[in-house]
């Protein structure tokens, strides 16, 4: 097998590895083209390309997490991850973990993680590689690794819902929450959120975006009820697709052009978590970005209207 091929078969796992290390589908994208390119110079063949790759994509990734974590600490309103729309990396004896692994949710609180938690945690709790994968990967001792486990299994036990609904279970869910969403069904949304959701948009300043976090049901309904049927009566569409792994959709206006990726939370049968990434900068890999701008005064014309 050349280099090429061997490279080509594990694309899927590195990339999935170095996003759930950034939170960056384009951060993961250039490391995974890095470590190729580290591969494609070496002058000599690895014992195991899949352990060596591994091992470059994660200290590459580590290096612009680093980097990442400074300009995060400057963004403007909450950050989100860029929403992540297929994991290209796919093991169905792993299925559950991998999609929770890849959620809005425990994507944040990996955030919380130093930089080598995250590696180790990713590496050794969601894709299961062995603590001498793990400790070569990150450039430290197996017993280190071990103790940086221990860490960051505790702050993510601590703060991790787990979506414990079945998958169509879920879906059903959703599919209603957009049904009344699309009606403007106050009472139909409240029924389906839980009673302390939040909802929280990611514009990083540059889109019309929440002020702050709506929390509670009656409240997130209402936003919802009145917001959404104006868009929709301008062309926007909702078109729902799964969204790191858990219910969402893709909004867009109506040239095609996306404006939003929404990603929910649902737990015990509610959705806990109404999460809006519209930030043009984390959406050009899902398509050609929306003018959210005039989106925004189309909408506000619209509801003076019908006023």
């Amino acid at each position: 097998m050349s280099k090429v091929e061997e490279f080509e078969e594990l694309r899927p796992l590195l990339f999935s590895v170095a996003y759930r290390i950034l939170g960056s589908v384009g951060e993961a994208e250039d490391a995974v083209q890095e470590a190729w390119l580290r591969f494609d110079a070496s002058p000599t063949r690895p014992a195991s390309t899949k352990a060596y790759l591994s091992a470059t994509v994660t200290r590459i990734s580590i290096d612009v997490l680093r980097s990442a974590r400074v300009r995060r600490e400057r963004y403007v309103g909450p950050w989100f991850p860029e929403p992540l729309l297929d994991d290209p990396y796919q093991d169905p004896a792993r299925a559950a973990e991998l999609a929770d692994s890849v959620s809005m949710a425990a994507l944040l609180l990996l955030e919380r993680l130093s930089p080598a938690e995250r590696a180790v945690f990713v590496l050794r709790e969601v894709f299961g590689f062995g603590f001498d994968e793990v400790a070569s990967a990150v450039d430290r001792s197996e017993a280190s690794c071990r103790q940086l486990l221990v860490r960051a299994r505790r702050h993510m036990r601590d703060g991790r819902p787990r979506f414990e609904a079945a998958r169509t279970e879920r879906e059903e869910l959703a599919a209603r929450f957009f049904d009344a969403l699309r009606e403007g069904d106050v009472a139909g949304l409240q029924d389906l959120l839980a009673a302390d959701v939040s909802m929280v948009g990611d514009g990083g300043g540059k889109t019309p975006q929440l002020a702050r976090a709506i929390m509670g049901a009656q409240n997130v309904a209402r936003l919802l009820a009145a917001v959404f049927p104006v868009m929709l009566r301008i062309g926007v569409t909702i078109d729902p697709h799964e969204v790191n792994g858990q219910p969402g959709a893709i909004l867009r206006d109506r040239a095609g052009q996306v404006l939003n990726a929404l990603a929910l939370d649902v737990l015990d049968g509610r959705v806990q978590a109404v999460r809006m990434v519209v930030n043009p900068d984390k959406l050009g890999h899902v398509g050609p970005v929306a003018d959210a701008w005039a989106v925004h005064r189309e909408v506000q014309a619209a509801r003076r209207t019908a006023e």
